[in-house]
């Protein structure tokens, strides 16, 4: 079965910077988009970031566009989120989630347990 794994998250200053990953299983990785959602304290999910299968486009929320880069290693079967800059406001559990296919854009399936980040002087 899909199981996703995130992990890299934790406590940071504003401005500082991190790396996400989530490593794949029970699936072919390199067949499906993936992304980045996350949800902060009292709020709904948010998309953060996607990328299609092979990593040749990828889009980002407004609110992290220029700060955040996306990116996967289909030979590790793994995903990452790496956040520079990093604000208050960014302070949320983070999750990878699988497409239902090659691009991103539809629906997705499941997400991993998720990672807390906190950014926070």
């Amino acid at each position: 079965q899909v199981q996703l794994v995130e992990s890299g998250g934790g406590l940071v200053q504003p401005g500082g910077s991190l790396r996400l990953s989530c490593a794949a299983s029970g699936f072919i990785f390199s067949n499906y988009a993936m992304n980045w959602v996350r949800q902060a304290p009292g709020k709904g999910f948010e998309l953060v970031s996607a990328i299609n299968s092979d990593g040749g486009r990828t889009t980002y929320a407004d609110s992290v566009k220029g700060r955040f880069t996306i990116s996967r290693d289909n030979v590790v079967n793994t995903l990452y989120l790496q956040m520079n800059s990093l604000k208050p406001e960014d302070t949320a559990v983070y999750y990878c989630a699988r497409y239902y296919s090659a691009n991103y854009g539809g629906s997705y399936g499941s997400r991993g347990q998720g990672t807390q980040v906190t950014v926070s002087s």
